[in-house]
């Protein structure tokens, strides 16, 4: 019974996230994941250009700049249907976030750690173009009881208040599977490494 609990609360987190992750949207710097169903050869991580575009094979160039990851993959479907029988089924994620315009002359940026870190987490002034990997390296690392596959970025749009949150697993950037910890840190990011849970 614990354990079913336990797995309805994880599927309601993951839910929460992918739906924070299809409202946020794309801008330059950024990088995207792109999976097309029908033809693997086409999966490839590529990088919204300073005009908003990206260019992919088949599609030439793809307007992504203000657009979420659910309306690039129905763009994107669109442009690549013509060379499919049916209407190919494509994914787009975020890979890792680009640095955004910066406004105002200050060279750091404040930022807040919470949870199993080693250094006890807190608010850390850190230089305007720290990664995650670098302010968790700041951090002084985990504990033994983070669940490093979990680890949640939560930034704030300071004009519109919306709050945005990315999962980040850990395991998956030290095996070289995700590029998302080089992304650069935003003033008032807040990263999150929660406990693990009982046989995680």
């Amino acid at each position: 019974m614990v354990l079913r609990i336990v797995a309805i609360l994880a599927a309601v987190v993951l839910a929460t996230s992918v739906n924070a992750q299809s409202e946020f949207t794309l801008g330059p710097g950024d990088r995207v994941q792109i999976e097309v169903l029908e033809d693997p050869s086409l999966n490839r991580e590529v990088l919204v250009l300073p005009d908003g575009s990206f260019s992919f094979p088949l599609a030439g160039a793809v307007s992504a700049g203000g657009r979420t990851t659910t309306q690039v993959e129905s763009a994107l479907a669109s442009a690549l249907a013509p060379n499919f029988a049916t209407s190919p089924t494509v994914s787009v994620s975020v890979a890792a976030l680009g640095e955004r315009a910066v406004t105002g002359g200050t060279r750091t940026i404040d930022i807040y750690l919470m949870g199993e870190l080693a250094g006890g987490g807190g608010l850390i002034q850190v230089q305007r173009g720290t990664t995650i990997l670098q302010a968790l390296a700041l951090s002084g690392g985990f504990t033994k009881f983070a669940a490093t596959k979990r680890i949640q970025l939560r930034r704030t749009d300071p004009q519109s208040g919306q709050q945005t949150v990315y999962a980040i697993n850990y395991n998956a950037i030290e095996q070289g599977a995700s590029n998302i910890g080089s992304s650069q840190l935003a003033d008032g990011d807040v990263i999150i490494v929660p406990e693990r849970r009982l046989f995680e």
